[in-house]
């Protein structure tokens, strides 16, 4: 009877075994076989299509094709395209350190130079239009990436920018050294009411080091509590953000661990090193924009509840990406296990083989399964980290956006410019009633138009009344909300006058203060912050 019992487990085993082999074997002939048939299907296009086939840019195409069936964030990157990965994963690159971009007209400008960088330090300012770099000329066909392209290149090398500032006739000349530019993955740290703020902005090689220095030096400067704001930091490096938490917590605890379809992908990542404080107050600040290595951050200090988090719910990234050579010096970023913070969840928000599948997925406000902090408090996974203390915020209004992309606010600032050598410290810069009032003068005079969105809706339902047959009978309806609803850009820029200072603030400031100085700007009617230092000042 037991040796019949054992012959059936082991037929079953064999069983199993045999249909895990042929499902195996199946998947290897049906690559083998597509790739065969995209090989072929080539080969003919090559050698009989009507026309000569670029090779680069078609296969180009099928390779971002089958990326684009995936997830975001598996991308190829060819041998040209490999200092964007780089600069990606340390935030260096050889350049001369400033933002540039698009005005409407096609030219392109210095958009926002970096302090201490070789654009800030030769003298070019926000607003400067790019005429040439050397002898080539910046033509209005050229994209910003063209501009881009031309303008990095090997630390150490020297060449000639041409610029036409605003309100001069004649063209400045500039001669710019190339050098090594390393984003800043902090912008600005202080100390407000004896709380520390540190604003970090991406996960890049050594920021972990960047952090304890700043952490020590703010408590040197009396800081008896600390806010990490990591609002839209999109993530970065693993290893970093293990390396951050370990600042605040003890050695050889795990922090996070990945799973992946292969053993390489797994991996579990404990606390190395002896923590910097495990005693002071700390509030982590995030946001719709809060992603991935921040997320790791964020999710595991409030697993082992070490700190407070705050905020709105972070995006929801729980992937991992890891970076694999191919030929011809070329790379691909690909998604390789899913990370799952100390208690246990994994925050990921959107499964894409679901959506590959054709099945609807979407970010909902309720999380789904339900796991434990150190400590016992309730966490959810499967849409982000949901903070400890929600606050909500107004949406702002749509001018908002459109006067941030539009030039009028760029050549407003650069006026402001030329006609102040200095301004006061941040802390107490303030637009005037009268700068606000030579604003909306500029704004008029420009044309400056955008769309509202209350128009396009009562557009869209009268459009409904009239298809179903209901228009007639509320036509006088329909046209007294017409009337109250006519654009009036007056009225809307009063209406808004508080938000929009405060985007003619910061539009100032980061001319002369740079980046920091537009996060300190940023921070002063702060309600996240307000309450972060309201909740570590509880003792």
């Amino acid at each position: 009877m037991r040796i019949s019992k054992y012959k059936q487990l082991a037929a079953s085993c064999l069983l199993a075994f045999s249909c895990s082999a042929c499902a195996q074997t199946e998947h290897s002939f049906e690559v083998s076989k597509n790739l065969d048939i995209f090989n072929s299907l080539y080969r003919e296009l090559d050698a009989l299509y009507v026309d000569t086939i670029d090779a680069k840019k078609v296969i180009g195409v099928g390779i971002d094709a089958m990326l684009s069936n995936l997830d975001p964030y598996t991308e190829y990157y060819s041998e040209d395209d490999m200092g964007d990965l780089k600069i990606m994963t340390t935030g260096k690159y050889g350049g001369i350190g400033s933002l540039i971009r698009m005005r409407k007209d096609s030219t392109i400008i210095i958009g926002e130079p970096y302090e201490g960088m070789p654009a800030a330090e030769a003298g070019l300012k926000v607003g400067d239009v790019i005429v040439k770099v050397d002898n080539k000329e910046v033509t209005k066909s050229m994209v910003t990436s063209d501009v881009s392209d031309m303008l990095r290149g090997e630390p150490g090398t020297t060449f000639v920018l041409t610029v036409k500032r605003p309100g001069e006739k004649k063209n400045r000349e500039f001669k710019i050294t190339r050098k090594n530019i390393k984003l800043p993955a902090i912008t600005y740290t202080g100390v407000r009411d004896g709380i520390g703020y540190i604003n970090l902005t991406q996960f890049t090689e050594g920021c972990s080091k960047e952090i304890r220095k700043s952490v020590i030096n703010l408590k040197e400067k009396g800081a008896e509590g600390l806010v990490l704001d990591l609002r839209n930091n999109g993530g970065g490096l693993l290893s970093e953000a293990v390396d951050i938490v370990n600042l605040f917590v003890p050695k050889g605890l795990k922090i996070v661990e990945t799973k992946g379809k292969v053993k390489s992908a797994n991996a579990v990542y404990k606390t190395k090193s002896e923590p910097l404080d495990t005693v002071i107050p700390v509030a982590v600040l995030v946001n719709g924009n809060t992603a991935s290595a921040a997320e790791i951050v964020s999710g595991s200090l409030q697993d082992l509840d070490r700190a407070t988090v705050i905020g709105v719910k972070t995006f929801g990234k729980g992937l991992v990406q890891t970076p694999r050579d191919l030929p011809y010096n070329g790379s691909v970023k690909l998604t390789t296990s899913k990370y799952y913070i100390p208690s246990g969840r994994c925050i990921q928000a959107i499964d894409y083989k679901k959506k590959r599948d054709g099945v609807k997925t979407e970010k909902s406000d309720t999380l789904d399964n339900v796991f434990y902090t150190r400590k016992g408090r309730v966490v959810r996974d499967g849409g982000g980290i949901m903070p400890d203390i929600v606050i909500k915020h107004d949406t702002l209004p749509n001018i908002l956006f459109y006067l941030g992309n539009d030039d009028v606010l760029v050549d407003w600032g650069t006026k402001y410019e030329q006609s102040h050598k200095t301004i006061a410290p941040v802390a107490d810069f303030s637009i005037t009633d009268d700068d606000f009032a030579d604003f909306k003068k500029m704004i008029k005079d420009s044309n400056f138009k955008y769309d509202r969105m209350s128009e396009k809706r009562l557009e869209d339902l009268k459009k409904m009344a009239k298809f179903e047959g209901y228009y007639d009978d509320a036509k006088s309806e329909f046209d007294a909300l017409e009337a109250k609803l006519v654009h009036n850009i007056d009225n809307d820029l009063e209406l808004h006058k508080k938000n929009i200072k405060k985007m003619m603030a910061d539009e100032i400031i980061k001319r002369y203060y740079y980046q920091s100085g537009s996060v300190e700007e940023s921070l002063k009617d702060d309600e996240d912050l307000s309450k972060a230092i309201e909740v570590l000042k509880k003792k």
